[in-house]
């Protein structure tokens, strides 16, 4: 291509470098290559192609799909997923590079928060994308070579980092400073709920959907089972249709306690949210009802009767508490202690649109639970419900770890593909979105 100027200029997350490169740029359109550390090759005509797209649909920022190598190893095809409303992630893929109009850039920088060390690049696509969303072109333009090669389960946790933890505070400024301008912060909320009514037999149930996990759930049940609370509890497992021999350990080991409720469901299409709704509303369903992964362990027996206090004394809908990753010997490892401390009683309603998860164990207040549902997914159904519930209602934390959520080869996002990460990735999204126009819709 003609007409191209190079500037070499990092770090790029910074508000002071993306403002040298619009005060510098002469050109009709930006190239941001915001990896530098990694290899690009250009498909044939790939740069053309990215500014054809540009011109033919007015667009001020475009990215596109990408192959990537380690070495010499064969292309891996690494598509990315269409922008959205919702995709208010940091973290979002957008591949290395990203193509701007430079007229556009120019307006962006010139309003955008100075002092960010590391929020900068986040903060100009929230800016442009109030202008125009950024478009995805899905085709395969480049070339990216040295890229990590962690699986997805070794990069989940990434964001919650505590080494990050000034990363984040930068990221959610940016973040909340973007949804008050589309219309979408929200207050902090007041709504004080009445706990006492109506009346349950129990108090507490511990929900644990499980399918196939025949070398987890006895220690799972166990771990409820030895829980010391002041109230009333049971358990209610919600096995789906088991071919493994889980159906039958939990008979044999557990039938006998007259406090779980082993239900099978009469439907085959039910997801994990889809158990969980036939758990709340089930007669022997507690005021409380509160999550236990078929893989995972309560750590300590004081975990219900935490969660217990946090409603009762903070009147809310929903409590989150803090979980440690641990092997099946009960050793930390890697990230450790995931105690989402981002989320903050005045923001975190809002902080929730940024970040990819809530934490874990979740627990609910069973009355307003059945209003909603939980989606009939078996991904990020819990996340779903916590965007819908903090819109309206407190959501209650604990900081100390309550949960041991156990890694292993077998966990479902231990090492997913790249088309079921977008997938996912592009659900969350979409459950941003709706949450996005919804509490645009109730500031109008």
């Amino acid at each position: 291509m003609n007409d191209v100027t190079i500037y070499t200029l990092t770090p790029l997350c910074t508000d002071a470098a993306i403002r040298r490169i619009a005060a510098a740029c002469t050109t009709t359109y930006t190239l941001l290559y915001t990896k530098p550390e990694r290899n690009i090759e250009w498909g044939l005509f790939g740069m053309e192609r990215m500014v054809q797209v540009m011109e033919s649909v007015h667009a001020e920022m475009v990215y596109a799909d990408r192959y990537r190598r380690a070495d010499d190893e064969a292309l891996q095809p690494t598509p990315a997923i269409d922008y959205q409303l919702g995709s208010l992630r940091d973290d979002f893929d957008f591949g290395p590079v990203i193509l701007l109009r430079t007229d556009a850039l120019r307006a962006v920088a010139s309003t955008m928060k100075k002092g960010y060390r590391y929020a900068g690049l986040y903060d100009l696509r929230l800016r442009l994308s109030q202008r125009r969303l950024p478009v995805h072109i899905n085709e395969y333009l480049y070339t990216e070579t040295d890229f990590d090669t962690r699986t997805s389960g070794e990069q989940l946790f990434d964001y919650v980092d505590s080494r990050n933890r000034e990363v984040q505070k930068e990221m959610e400024h940016a973040c909340t400073t973007h949804l008050k301008k589309i219309g979408a912060w929200m207050p902090v909320v007041k709504t004080r709920l009445r706990l006492d009514a109506p009346a349950f037999e129990y108090a507490v149930s511990v929900i644990i959907p499980v399918r196939n996990r025949v070398g987890t759930i006895a220690d799972a049940i166990r771990s409820a089972q030895m829980q010391q609370l002041s109230v009333r509890s049971n358990i209610i497992v919600v096995d789906n249709h088991s071919t493994d021999g889980t159906t039958e350990l939990i008979r044999r080991k557990f039938g006998a306690d007259s406090t779980l409720f082993h239900l099978i469901p009469d439907r085959k299409d039910l997801g994990i949210g889809g158990c969980w709704n036939l758990a709340i509303h089930h007669e022997k369903c507690g005021r409380y009802a509160v999550q236990l992964d078929s893989d995972d362990v309560y750590s300590t027996p004081h975990a219900l009767q935490s969660i217990v206090d946090v409603f009762e004394k903070r009147y809310c809908a929903m409590v989150i508490g803090t979980y440690r990753t641990t092997d099946f010997q009960m050793r930390e490892i890697p990230p450790g202690i995931i105690d989402h401390a981002e989320w903050t009683p005045k923001n975190g309603h809002n902080n929730a649109l940024r970040i990819n998860g809530l934490g874990a164990p979740r627990a609910f207040f069973t009355p307003v639970l059945r209003q909603f549902n939980l989606p009939n997914v078996s991904y990020g159904e819990d996340y779903a419900i916590g965007l819908r519930l903090s819109r309206q209602y407190r959501i209650g934390r604990l900081y100390e770890p309550i949960y041991n959520c156990r890694r292993w080869e077998g966990n479902s996002d231990a090492a997913l593909s790249i088309e079921k990460q977008n997938a996912h990735n592009l659900y969350k999204d979409r459950l941003r979105t709706w949450e996005v126009q919804a509490r645009i819709h109730i500031n109008k």
